[in-house]
């Protein structure tokens, strides 16, 4: 069984993302909303946010109570899989302790960009982390899910060259 909880703000966001900016939704495993501390198959929650350059906001928590024991493999046949990528639908980015080689294939199916974390840490020092890379350089893969992977200009190239 999952359950999913959901943020309605009527009073509005204390912070708005800039005009044409659009945020990027990722998820933090969690056992107790404080901190990037699952693995994938074992969290009981994803916390699902919104990131963008100079902000964040909570969006959801999706809760399961049928979990994998973290011992690196599946322990019994039930699908505790499926729910879990399908409750991360339109995120980004999904940020664990670890994850399956299965659960993995499931969830860049599904679009998401797994990063695994060594150690666990505050989930609000990972939406720092995230803010920091939106401020600078994106990795690769990140310009392509944002949509703002330059195309090369050879022209540039062109007019610097020297002609003998």
């Amino acid at each position: 069984m999952s359950r999913t909880l959901r943020v309605i703000d009527t009073t509005g966001p204390a912070s708005e993302p800039a005009p044409g900016e659009t945020p990027l939704r990722i998820a933090i495993a969690t056992n107790d909303m404080a901190y990037l501390g699952a693995h994938f198959g074992s969290a009981k929650t994803f916390a699902v946010y919104d990131v963008w350059k100079t902000g964040h906001r909570f969006v959801a928590a999706h809760a399961f109570d049928n979990v994998t024991k973290q011992k690196g493999r599946h322990d019994d046949q039930d699908d505790k899989i499926t729910p879990k990528v399908e409750a991360l639908n339109g995120c980004a980015l999904l940020f664990a302790l670890a994850i399956g080689g299965p659960s993995a294939a499931k969830i860049v199916r599904a679009g998401i960009h797994p990063i695994k974390r060594k150690d666990p840490e505050p989930i609000e020092e990972v939406l720092e982390q995230v803010k920091v890379m939106l401020n600078g350089t994106p990795p690769p893969f990140l310009r392509k899910i944002l949509g703002t992977e330059d195309k090369p200009d050879f022209m540039d190239e062109y007019e610097t060259e020297e002609t003998v």
